[in-house]
């Protein structure tokens, strides 16, 4: 048989058949009920909210967390393949699920009580009620620990104040995951979590408009003026910056995959389009250039599954660095945002008309690329690996 395009490496052999029957089911359900809604959705700038009840009956909203809570118990490499297919549609379709489950789900399941458990991540993983993760600041972004958000005791309770910026699922967020720095007569000290629920006196969720990427993502900033909270609604395993570091873990976990399906969408396309249309009375897949151009984008999406699998494979095995982490989330990534560049413009002037789907992508992955820590900040990371020495600055 020939050698598949989108898969030149043959990544497909090495899933087992449970992992094809899960993204199988993702994939109908992305073409028959997601793809239908989601450019019209990004150009007007909203989140199709009809599509959460569905992806929590179809379990895809903290897949990965035990059954008991509501999860599916699913193994890393099947979550990451729910993750793949739901980029195939649009980064934002797969950057809801993976904040619901990855960095909201996952900081409840992790650090919080029993109690929080019980309550939360059941109607979470159903799509009942929606999260968002509450750490990035106007002033903090790739260094979290510069945050200036501060928790300070209250009799039993606690006074939240500060702010957060660039918020996936802020908007329509039932409960907010706010990381704050406790605030003591000592100055400065542990780093805290809370649940904070939509409604409570003095905090403010607030949209962000005029975005230009992740048009159908949901994203906002959050406002704490003397927000109270009980002692209640601390996370109560989280007291330093390991805890929302480790949440992040999962949420790059996420995109390594995610990206590989916004990348075979993008080569899908363009490979189509070039073997389809004519230029000097032949198709234009027959010129060398656009070859070139279609094989380096073929290779690198290779290069991209069998690394998306290898941190599956390791993460199941309870051996992945965080490191590794950074390297898939930086290679994927940027590879990604490539092959949609080459895609848009083998598409020539229909490149830039959503009415096909490269164009989209593009501008998804420029924020790919930035959020969950940007190229550069995970090149320092890997460079700190590899040599020895910190070049972050301090």
């Amino acid at each position: 048989m020939p050698l598949d395009p989108l898969d030149l490496l043959e990544s497909e052999r090495w899933l087992r058949e449970d992992e094809r029957q899960i993204r199988e089911a993702v994939r109908r359900f992305v073409d028959q009920e997601v793809l239908p809604l989601v450019r019209d959705a990004w150009e007007e700038g909203r989140f199709p909210r009809r599509l959460i009840p569905r992806m929590g009956q179809l379990g895809l909203l903290g897949a990965d967390l035990p059954e008991e809570y509501g999860g599916a118990g699913m193994e890393a490499v099947g979550y990451g393949l729910i993750m793949q297919e739901l980029e195939r549609a649009d980064s934002g379709i797969r950057s809801f699920a993976s904040v619901q489950g990855g960095l909201v789900m996952h900081a409840i399941y992790a650090y919080g009580s029993e109690e929080q458990r019980r309550r939360w991540l059941p109607p979470l993983a159903r799509g009942e009620a929606v999260g968002c993760f509450g750490l990035t600041e106007p002033g903090a972004g790739s260094d979290p620990g510069a945050m200036r958000t501060r928790a300070r005791r209250d009799g039993d309770g606690w006074r939240l104040n500060g702010s957060k910026m660039w918020i996936t699922n802020a908007p329509i967020a039932d409960v907010a995951v706010v990381w704050a720095r406790e605030e003591s007569e000592a100055g400065p000290g542990r780093v805290l979590g809370f649940l904070v629920e939509r409604g409570t006196p003095g905090f403010r969720a607030e949209p962000i408009h005029h975005k230009a990427s992740m048009r159908c993502s949901e994203t906002g900033s959050l406002e704490l003026q003397d927000v109270r909270v009980d002692e209640q609604a601390r996370l109560p395993g989280a007291e330093s910056l390991r805890a929302p570091l480790s949440c992040l873990d999962q949420a790059r976990y996420s995109i390594a995959w995610g990206t590989v399906g916004a990348a075979a969408a993008c080569l899908e396309e363009a490979l189509a389009w070039a073997q389809a249309r004519e230029s000097f009375g032949a198709p234009i897949a027959a010129r060398q250039m656009i070859q070139e151009r279609l094989v380096a984008m073929a290779s690198n999406l290779a290069e991209m599954r069998m690394t998306a699998l290898q941190v599956g494979r390791l993460k199941e095995a309870g051996e992945l660095d965080p490191v590794q982490i950074s390297l898939a989330k930086r290679n994927n990534a940027r590879k990604a945002l490539e092959i949609a560049r080459q895609a848009r413009a083998i598409l020539g002037a229909s490149g830039i008309s959503l009415e096909y789907a490269s164009i989209r992508h593009m501008l998804n992955l420029e924020t790919v690329e930035t959020y969950e820590g940007t190229y550069e900040v995970h090149t320092l990371a890997l460079g700190r690996t590899i040599t020895g020495f910190n070049a972050f600055g301090r």
